[in-house]
């Protein structure tokens, strides 16, 4: 066995001549049963005319039949863990001689684990002020406000009007709106709107321009000025429900507004805690990764390029952007992955060892639990979503998963947390 390079691999194999001979005859046998040769009954033409006749497809099916055995063999003797496909070159196939050939693949890495535990790591658990409670309880509020209408009058920041609206130029699609509802002076409400409509009372028709930063949300507006023709049809005042316990009450299983505060203070820590700890845990990983160099196998770095790589394809997708679009060079923006694959590559390396050694798998119980959410989820019945999971490999996903978290969990449970 001779190591090329990182995790490459190559052997040189010999087949002995008896088992090629052998192979060479089990093999034309079969070609004579099926042999339609001019003066023969099928299965009757001599061995030695099928030979001649089906030479180059008797050598190549000997060769497909022994040298996966041969190698499988070999391997098994050197005790190798063999990744990927591997590469057969240097074929040396003579009649009445041992077959010769090389194989070149990767192997799982070998490593030895450093200290996984008492790794000192930033962390701090999170803090709700009351601030925060009576913010979030604002937002709750907000979410249930009611509009009522007003008298006419001009309007003025903070009042919300409700107009018709019809794009006349600017737009590469056009835009029309029977009654949209505008805050006059809202961070969110662009100011060509607030500008033109400030003044403006129920019954005025007004046309103006709009221009749309280079970075908002809907791609087909970016950047552009379009002209608006606006009708103001009415005004509405915001009205927030009264912070009572018949309000908190109406919000779910509270009797009283303390209760209510209580929950909110609970979610929100329950909230920045996670992030808190997702945070601890990625730099944790980083520093067990820096910790532990070792080379990985490039089938596995190749593998989690596509995969980025794809996910950023969806994620495009889901924007509305077509990638076609743009003239990428994919090969420049898969190199451009290949750093962060290999570290991704090999922290998936090293926690799954941690995991091997702390015997972390995860349970029937929590795998079941994972795809009753997905049931409920799609809306499905569990059996048929257990069944689509186990066909298209999702079922061992989810036991991945869960293994990796409880992994995460364990390594976090045993850090040394340190000031921020």
């Amino acid at each position: 066995m001779a190591l090329v390079e990182g995790c490459k691999h190559e052997l040189e194999i010999s087949i002995p001549g008896e088992a090629v001979e052998q192979e060479t005859r089990k093999v034309t046998e079969h070609y004579q049963q099926r042999a339609q040769l001019k003066g023969f009954r099928a299965g009757k033409a001599p061995l030695s005319l099928v030979r001649k006749n089906f030479s180059g497809d008797i050598r190549q099916k000997v060769l497909e039949n022994l040298i996966p055995k041969f190698l499988d063999a070999k391997v098994a003797e050197e005790n190798l863990r063999v990744v990927g496909t591997p590469n057969i070159s240097d074929v040396h196939f003579h009649d009445g001689e041992a077959v010769h050939f090389k194989a070149q693949f990767e192997v799982f890495p070998q490593f030895e684990l450093g200290d996984y535990k008492g790794v000192e790591v930033p962390y701090a658990e999170p803090v709700v002020t009351d601030e925060d409670v009576e913010k979030r309880i604002e937002e709750i509020r907000d979410t249930k406000a009611t509009y009522a209408n007003e008298d006419p009058r001009p309007l003025a920041d903070g009042d919300y009007a409700v107009v018709s609206l019809e794009s006349l130029a600017g737009s590469d699609e056009p835009i029309k709106a029977d009654e949209v509802q505008v805050l006059i002076g809202g961070a969110e409400t662009m100011a060509g709107f607030t500008e033109n409509l400030t003044g403006a009372s129920p019954g005025d028709e007004k046309e103006f321009d709009v221009t749309y930063p280079e970075d908002y949300g809907r791609e087909q507006l970016a950047g552009k000025t379009v002209r608006f023709k606006v009708v103001v049809n009415g005004l509405r005042r915001k009205e927030l429900p009264e912070l009572n316990d018949d309000f908190a009450q109406d919000l779910g299983d509270f009797r009283t507004v303390d209760e209510l505060k209580d929950a909110v203070r609970k979610s929100i820590f329950g909230q920045r805690q996670m992030e808190a700890q997702r945070a601890a845990k990625d730099k944790l990983v980083d520093k067990l990764v820096d910790s532990n160099v070792f080379d990985v196998p490039t089938v596995f770095v190749d593998k989690q390029i596509e995969n980025r790589v794809q996910q950023r394809l969806r994620a495009l997708a889901q924007e509305g952007v077509d990638p076609s679009s743009f003239n990428l060079d994919w090969t420049k923006i898969k190199e451009a992955q290949r750093d962060q694959a290999t570290r991704e590559v090999r922290a998936s390396l090293i926690l799954g060892r941690v995991s091997e050694r702390e015997s972390i798998m995860p349970t029937n119980a929590e795998v079941d639990a994972e795809v009753e959410r997905v049931a409920r989820q799609e809306r499905e019945v569990v059996a048929a979503t257990r069944k689509k999971l186990l066909e298209n490999g999702g079922l061992d996903r989810i036991a991945s998963h869960i293994q990796t978290e409880k992994t995460l969990n364990f390594l976090f449970d045993n850090a040394v947390k340190t000031a921020e």
